[in-house]
C-alpha cells in the first residue's frame, strides 16, 4: 500500500513560444521537471510530514513516477493575469486526513487566488469534520471560525501568478503538492 509520508509544496512560471515548452519551463522553475508526475485528488495523508523543496527532492530520482496535486494555468494573451494555487487544510486530530485544493483562475491576484484556494480546502475539511458554518462569510471570518472550533489546526496556500507575456508567448504557471512515500 502506498501512503505518502512526506509532502512538499512548490511553484513556478515558464514563458516560451510553444505551450508545452512553457509548461516544461514552469515545471523546471518549480524544480519538478525531472519526474513523471501523476495527478491525484486532494487528500492530505494522515501523518504526512511537510518538508522543504530541497529536502523533498533528496528522496526523488529523475524519471521516477511521482504523485502530485497540481494546479496549472496558461495564456497566450498579452498581459492577461493568470494564477495557480494549492490550498491546504490540516485537522488538529492527527488521526484524520486533511484536504488540498487546486485553483487555476484568470484575472485574480496571487493574494485573492491563494485565499480562495485556502478557503476551499478549509471548507472541504470543515464539512467532513461536521463544523457548522456560514459558507457565504468572507474567508477571513471563516478562517477565524474554523481555527476557533479547535478542529482545524493549520491552513495555508502556495500560489504562483503571472501576466501573459507582452509579445504573445505562452505563459504558464504551476503550483504543486508533491507526495513522497
Amino acid at each position: 500500500m502506498y501512503v505518502p509520508t512526506k509532502i512538499f509544496f512548490t511553484k513556478g512560471v515558464g514563458v516560451e513560444k510553444e505551450y508545452l515548452a512553457s509548461f516544461e519551463k514552469a515545471l523546471r522553475s518549480a524544480k519538478i521537471e525531472k519526474y513523471n508526475l501523476v495527478s491525484v485528488s486532494s487528500i492530505y495523508p494522515i501523518g504526512c510530514k511537510r518538508v522543504s523543496v530541497e529536502k523533498g527532492l533528496e528522496y526523488l530520482k529523475p524519471g521516477q513516477i511521482v504523485h502530485a496535486v497540481i494546479a496549472k494555468n496558461s495564456t497566450k494573451e498579452p498581459n492577461r493575469l493568470i494564477a495557480s494555487s494549492i490550498g491546504v487544510a490540516i485537522p488538529k486530530d492527527k488521526s484524520l486526513y486533511g484536504y488540498l485544493s487546486e485553483h487555476h483562475p484568470y484575472g485574480e491576484t496571487a493574494q485573492f487566488a491563494g485565499d480562495y484556494a485556502e478557503d476551499l480546502a478549509a471548507t472541504m475539511l470543515a464539512t467532513t469534520l461536521g463544523i457548522d458554518f456560514d459558507p457565504d462569510k468572507a474567508w477571513n471570518e471563516k478562517e477565524q471560525f474554523f481555527k476557533m472550533s479547535g478542529k482545524i489546526v493549520n491552513t495555508f496556500n502556495i500560489t504562483q501568478s503571472a501576466k501573459g507575456n507582452k509579445s504573445g508567448l505562452w505563459t504558464t504557471v504551476v503550483s504543486a503538492a508533491i507526495l513522497i512515500a
